[in-house]
């Protein structure tokens, strides 16, 4: 445990110590421990500050697709499998094994037939460009399937229906209250999925503006590969940028943690 806990930690204790140096620094100091002068301020200024304050843009473009495609991706998972688990329909197992079998494929490998498909219909180049493929989480589906055989009993749910509550009323009121563990812990990972995605937003987007912060923080990474840089030196940008992105994600999991660790282990005792 302590060696994969290490394994984890390590690039992370490497990026807080490299955001902390100067261009020089990085090249002359040991890469695991801090040296030359304390220059984190000034680099978190740099990065907030070059050209023009695009960082920040990037940041709320890079909210705003996680955000939305986190909290629908959790809702869609949430009717799915609760439709998959408390309802009897034709295919039904047919329908879950194709949902299996689509776990096993890799997102990287849809980019280039959804980039087409986009492109058909216009929105590449969009947010929905990277919205709409973000929403399918297969994965998702299947978690939220287990949970709710577990944590919905099918009591509660014909008691529901005997006081004339309609399907729709019961999930919205009844289940979704029930799924609140497993919900987060959806909403979590595709949140993560979202937030660090590269390839989509590079393969679907075009205009700037439209950047998420990978994207954003991979152009300033070419550009100190060709010897660029404008005004100011790129690779303190990149490496200080790269932390300070990662910083709402630690901001989530440290607040829904006990959802998330409350998801992850239901259904793994019967009672």
């Amino acid at each position: 445990m302590l060696a994969v806990l290490v394994y984890f930690l390590l690039p992370l204790f490497w990026l807080v110590v490299a955001a902390t140096k100067t261009t020089g620094a990085l090249f002359s100091s040991f890469g695991l421990w801090f040296g030359g002068d304390f220059a984190l301020p000034a680099n978190v200024r740099n990065v907030f500050t070059a050209d023009g304050g695009v960082y920040v843009h990037w940041l709320l473009n890079t909210g705003m697709y996680a955000l939305v495609s986190a909290g629908g991706a959790a809702l869609l998972a949430a009717l799915g499998g609760y439709g998959f688990a408390k309802f009897a329909f034709r295919g039904n197992r047919l329908l879950f094994g194709t949902v299996l079998g689509a776990i096993m494929i890799p997102s990287t490998a849809l980019v280039i037939p959804t980039y087409l498909i986009f492109s058909n219909v216009g929105l590449v180049n969009t947010p929905w460009a990277i919205i709409l493929p973000s929403l399918v989480n297969p994965f998702g589906l299947y978690l939220m399937r287990v949970y709710v055989e577990e944590a919905v009993p099918d009591s509660l749910l014909e008691a529901a229906r005997i006081d004339g509550a309609g399907e729709f009323r019961i999930f919205r009121q009844v289940v979704l209250r029930l799924l609140a563990p497993g919900f987060v812990t959806v909403l979590l990972f595709t949140l993560v999925a979202t937030w660090n995605n590269y390839f989509l937003p590079l393969i679907m987007l075009n205009d700037p503006s439209l950047y998420p912060v990978t994207v954003g923080l991979a152009n300033w990474a070419g550009r100190a590969s060709v010897g660029g840089g404008g005004t100011g030196d790129v690779i303190p940008l990149v490496v200080t940028g790269s932390l300070l992105s990662i910083i709402p994600l630690v901001a989530a999991f440290l607040m829904l943690q006990r959802y998330w660790q409350n998801g992850l282990t239901a259904g793994g005792v019967k009672q």
